[in-house]
C-alpha cells in the first residue's frame, strides 16, 4: 500500500486494489511503474449530450453530487494571491498552510469551483491558443486534508461517481499515472491523471509535506469549460464563447478580455507590476483596433460567467472602463518586467 516517507520511494499504491475501485476494472503496467486503468465494459460507444446545459446549470449538477456526498461547498479564494504566484493559479493553493508550512490547518476544504488564471496554455507554433486551453477557467476541485490512505481512494471513487452524474460514465474513463511519488520543494505527490475517451479532464492527486509526512491532503481538479466539452463535443471557442465565437474576432483576443474581466471584476487594476502587471501583459494581446465599438458586450456576458463561481467585487460598468482605458493607453505596449 501507499507510502509516505521520502519522495523516492516507490508509491506501490496499485499494489492488489485498483485505486479501490473494484473488480469491474482492468490494470494495465509497465515495468517502469506507468499504468493505466480501464472499465472491463469501455468499448460500449459514448453518444453526446444533443441538451447541453447551461454553465449555471452544470454547476448546480456539481455541487448536488458532491452535496449528496456530505461534501460542502467552499468559498473561492482570492483572486489576487501574491505568494508563490502574484494570482490564483489552482485550489490546490488553499492547501499551502499544511503542506508548505507544516500548519495544522487549510484556507478551504471540501468542493470548491475556483476561478483560476494561467498564462501555460498550450499553443501554436503561431502563438495562438490551443483548443481546449483558455487564460483563465473554473476549476472544478475538491480539497481535502486526510489522514489515512483510505481517503485518497474514497474521494477517487466518489469522483467517478460525480463524472458520471453529469453524462460522463466510467465505461468510458480511463485513469492514468505513474506508481511513483515526486517531489516539488516542500510537498511531495502521487499523481492519477483521467481521460475521457480521447480528452484529457483533469487529475487527482495524493500530496504531503516532505519533511512531515503524517501532513496530507487531496487536490482533486478539473476544469468546468473542459467537462463541459467532454459533455457535448462541440467545437471548443463554439463552446466556450458562445455568440461571441461568430464576431470574426480572434479568440485569443476574446480570451483576454475575458480574462481581464476576471481580474478587474476582482480589484486588481493595470500596474508595472505585481498582479496589476498581469492583467497589463493580458490586455496586451488586445489591440486597439479590435474593439473599436468597445468591450461592453463581452464584459457583460464574462462578468456574468464569473459571478456564478466568485461575486465580483468591482461593478461591471467600471470594469468596461478599466479594461477601456487600458486598450486605449498611449504606449501599452511596453510592459516593465
Amino acid at each position: 500500500m501507499l507510502t509516505a516517507d521520502t519522495p523516492s520511494r516507490h508509491v506501490g499504491l496499485l499494489d492488489g486494489d485498483r485505486l479501490g475501485l473494484g473488480p469491474k476494472w482492468e490494470i494495465t503496467q509497465s515495468p517502469d511503474g506507468r499504468f493505466e486503468i480501464r472499465h472491463r465494459d469501455r468499448g460500449t460507444p459514448y453518444r453526446p449530450t444533443t441538451r447541453p446545459h447551461s454553465w449555471a446549470v452544470l454547476l448546480d449538477r456539481l455541487e448536488h453530487s458532491f452535496r449528496l456526498a456530505d461534501v460542502p461547498r467552499a468559498r473561492p479564494l482570492p483572486t489576487r494571491w501574491g505568494r508563490d504566484t502574484e494570482l490564483t493559479i489552482s485550489a490546490v493553493q488553499a492547501l499551502d498552510p499544511l503542506l508548505k508550512d507544516g500548519e495544522p490547518f487549510v484556507l478551504r476544504r471540501g468542493y470548491l469551483p475556483q476561478p483560476v488564471v494561467r498564462m501555460t496554455g498550450e499553443r501554436h507554433a503561431t502563438g495562438a491558443l490551443r483548443e481546449g486551453f483558455l487564460t483563465s477557467f473554473v476549476n472544478v476541485s475538491r480539497v481535502e486534508p486526510i489522514t489515512q490512505n483510505a481517503e485518497f481512494t474514497g474521494i477517487l471513487d466518489h469522483w467517478l461517481t460525480v463524472l458520471s452524474d453529469i453524462g460522463l460514465h466510467a465505461r468510458h474513463i480511463t485513469a492514468l499515472g505513474r506508481n511513483a511519488a515526486w517531489r516539488r520543494r516542500e510537498v511531495c505527490g502521487f499523481t492519477v491523471h483521467f481521460r475521457h475517451l480521447d480528452l484529457s479532464i483533469g487529475d487527482i492527486v495524493l500530496l504531503w509535506n516532505a519533511d512531515d509526512p503524517t501532513s496530507m491532503a487531496v487536490d482533486l481538479g478539473s476544469g468546468l469549460e473542459r467537462l463541459a466539452w467532454a459533455r457535448t463535443r462541440q467545437p471548443w471557442w463554439d463552446l466556450v464563447l458562445g455568440r461571441f465565437a461568430t464576431t470574426g474576432a480572434a479568440p485569443d483576443v476574446l480570451d483576454a478580455i475575458r480574462t481581464a474581466t476576471l481580474l478587474v471584476g476582482g480589484g486588481i487594476s493595470p500596474a508595472a507590476r505585481g498582479a496589476g502587471g498581469v492583467l497589463r501583459r493580458v490586455l496586451t494581446g488586445v489591440p486597439a483596433d479590435a474593439a473599436p465599438l468597445g468591450v461592453s458586450a463581452l464584459v457583460r456576458a464574462s462578468y456574468n460567467y464569473w459571478n456564478l463561481t466568485s461575486p465580483m467585487t468591482v461593478p461591471w460598468p467600471e470594469v468596461v472602463s478599466v479594461i477601456e482605458r487600458e486598450i486605449f493607453r498611449p504606449g501599452r505596449c511596453r510592459v516593465e518586467s
